[in-house]
């Protein structure tokens, strides 16, 4: 039998070494505690982003389940979308590109700005008398310019197309006695009153329209006191007529597909139909098609030959199926997954929402879909850095949907202008303010939670995105 002070002694020995395991633990759980705060220099290491995949892309495919005359609309459209047109279409007589698909081609047809930006080659296609504007670069995105303001002071916002069709003689037509001149766009800039938009892609822009406004707004209203810890809030763009949720465009301008294309047509190619009937320049002797220069053919042999081209626009981008994913590239499988996890926990999901689903659509292929886009669809305040003082709509000079993150990975510019290549620029784009005109971006505690990962978590975070 052990005596009274030994027995003491043990006690007292126990109780000591519970105490110092019980300290290194909590040393241990607040030396984590403060790496996910600040972060571990990694002096052989920094997270960089990986880059546009290289596997092959299986995007740009129709979606699944269409019948027979939907894949032939949606190849119908598609051949429409890929199409050149000359002056005897419509062609300008102000415009930025002459196809749809010149914009829309990365990874393929209906993504975004391609590698080499064709812009460059159609300023003086066919003879015409165009200068490249500076910001027009052989290698650079595709680009519209707006004008923010007008010499009276008022708003202005519109596409100021980049080319005129002055001296372009093509096989539809002869323009050499046009005599229209482009816009002083470097005037303009150096009055810092030019901004650039490049193309949105239209991949699973179908399901995007079949998601029923209630959705968006039952998942505005969710993780609601999370959302307001981190400063975000967000709203839907509404139509001003009938008060639904439009969902196109940078600032979810546009409620339709329809919308979107002929308003398109019209901006991009400067080519009337008929949901924007009038010429933009109605300069006479620069007219070479009847006004609107597309219409629905009543005399087509078939359905489709009947369709006007915005509405076959239309249908290829409602069945044009979703990007691919990729499960291992880059960085494997087990980054990936790591990077959703930390997508989700430092507050990402928050406006870019990963799953939202479609409802009783009239296409059975677009019925009770669920629709992976990363995006709740809303405006939401960006602060001064990525401002772009544009109204379109409701929303406000510095609003921007959440840009839907699938097909990231094989995209090769980022943010509305096109500012850059680079993903992590990108992040970082997204914090910043308050100003004496803008409010601070509502992404700044977010970039923040991303600011203070280790270089390991943040390159996982980014082979997320570049997965999808």
């Amino acid at each position: 039998m052990m005596s009274a002070p030994r027995l003491t002694l043990v006690i007292v020995t126990a109780s000591v070494l519970r105490l110092a395991t019980r300290t290194r633990q909590v040393l241990a759980a607040l030396s984590i505690f403060l790496v996910s705060l600040v972060g571990v220099p990694q002096a052989d290491f920094l997270a960089s982003d990986p880059g546009v995949r290289g596997e092959p892309s299986e995007t740009g495919k129709p979606l699944d389940g269409l019948t027979g005359s939907q894949l032939a609309l949606f190849q119908a459209g598609k051949d429409e979308f890929e199409e050149a047109d000359g002056l005897g279409e419509g062609l300008g007589p102000r415009f930025n590109l002459d196809s749809c698909a010149g914009c829309h081609t990365q990874p393929a047809t209906g993504g975004t700005s391609p590698v080499v930006n064709p812009q460059v080659a159609v300023a003086t296609a066919y003879g015409a008398r165009n200068y490249v504007p500076f910001f027009v670069k052989p290698d650079g995105p595709v680009r519209e310019a707006r004008f923010q303001y007008k010499a009276n002071g008022t708003r202005d916002g519109g596409v100021h197309a980049l080319f005129v069709i002055s001296g372009r003689v093509d096989s539809t037509g002869d323009a050499s006695g046009c005599d229209i001149r482009q816009e002083d766009f470097l005037a303009q800039a150096q009055n810092r009153n030019l901004i650039f938009r490049i193309p949105t892609p239209v991949f699973g822009a179908g399901l995007i329209e079949q998601i029923p406004d209630s959705v968006i707004v039952a998942n505005r209203a969710a993780n609601a006191l999370t959302k307001s810890a981190l400063g975000i809030s967000g709203r839907p763009n509404r139509n001003g007529n009938d008060g639904t949720i439009a969902r196109f465009g940078w600032k979810a301008q546009n409620k339709s597909l329809l919308l979107f294309s002929g308003e398109a047509y019209n901006v991009e190619m400067g080519i009337s139909n008929e949901l924007f009937q009038t010429e933009r320049d109605e300069t006479p002797n620069c007219q070479f098609a009847p006004t609107p220069n597309n219409i629905t053919n009543t005399d087509g042999a078939t359905g489709v030959d009947t369709l006007s081209a915005i509405e076959k626009f239309a249908f290829f981008m409602r069945f044009l199926a979703p990007p691919a994913r990729s499960l291992a590239m880059p960085g494997g499988a087990t980054s990936i997954a790591n990077g959703r996890a930390l997508f989700r926990d430092i507050g990402c999901v928050l406006c870019h929402t990963p799953t939202l689903t479609t409802g009783d659509a009239a296409v059975a292929a677009l019925r009770d879909k669920k629709v992976h886009l990363f995006s709740d669809l809303l405006l939401h305040n960006m602060g001064p850095r990525l401002a772009d003082d544009i109204v379109q709509g409701r929303a406000g000079p510095d609003e921007f949907r959440t840009a839907p993150l699938w097909g990231l990975g094989e995209r090769i510019f980022f943010l509305h202008d096109g500012r850059t290549t680079d993903l992590l620029k990108a992040i970082q784009a997204h914090q910043s303010g308050p100003s004496l005109r803008f409010p601070a971006s509502e992404a700044n505690a977010v970039v923040d939670n991303f600011n203070r990962l280790s270089e390991e978590q943040k390159q996982d975070l980014l082979n997320f995105l570049r997965s999808l």
